[in-house]
């Protein structure tokens, strides 16, 4: 173990805000202190662009001359939506029946967070599957960027396919979602 690696420390909290634009954002831990830098790069290692305001979020942190940074990203869970109202286009589905579905690995085909919805391109198969921001925003994400790798939950709705969940491409590969 470098001298690095043992001054890191676990830390659970919430997003205060992400900025992918910018390229970082703040985490606020659940046992106080300051805020903790969260890096771009260091959310893309984790195999997401953007993370949602609120979402639940456990780092490795170190201290550096700066303050505290996060510097490896081990669990994200979207925001709590307790008050949330049911997305209309999913129906009936409830969350038992969504997780069940197969992760289907896709590339982001365009997002427009303005218009708050976009469209991506499962592996395999000619139609889009259509993204609604608020399907995002419960998975987790802010937004999404063209090329972006993703796994997700698709539905058949009203319109086509849609997606029910996003997930990290690579969460999705370790079975974190």
């Amino acid at each position: 173990m470098t001298d690095d690696n043992q001054h890191r420390t676990e830390v659970v909290g919430r997003v205060k805000w992400f900025d992918p634009a910018k390229g970082f954002g703040f985490i606020v831990a659940d046992d106080g202190g300051g805020d903790i830098l969260l890096h771009a790069n260091v959310l893309r290692n984790y195999g997401q662009g953007s993370v949602a305001d609120n979402a639940r979020i456990t780092v490795l942190v170190q201290q550096t001359a700066r303050g505290a940074q996060a510097v490896e990203v081990r669990q994200i869970l979207p925001p709590e939506t307790e008050t949330a109202q049911p997305i209309k286009d999913l129906g009936g589905t409830d969350a038992e029946a969504l997780a069940a579905l197969p992760l289907e690995p896709a590339r982001v085909k365009w997002f427009d967070k303005v218009k708050g919805f976009g469209f991506a391109n499962v592996y395999g198969r000619p139609e889009d599957v259509f993204i609604h921001i608020e399907v995002l925003r419960r998975s987790g994400f802010a937004d999404l960027q063209p090329g972006e790798a993703v796994c997700l939950r698709v539905i058949e709705g009203k319109r086509g396919r849609m997606a029910a969940q996003v997930c990290a491409w690579e969460a999705g590969l370790r079975g974190r979602a």
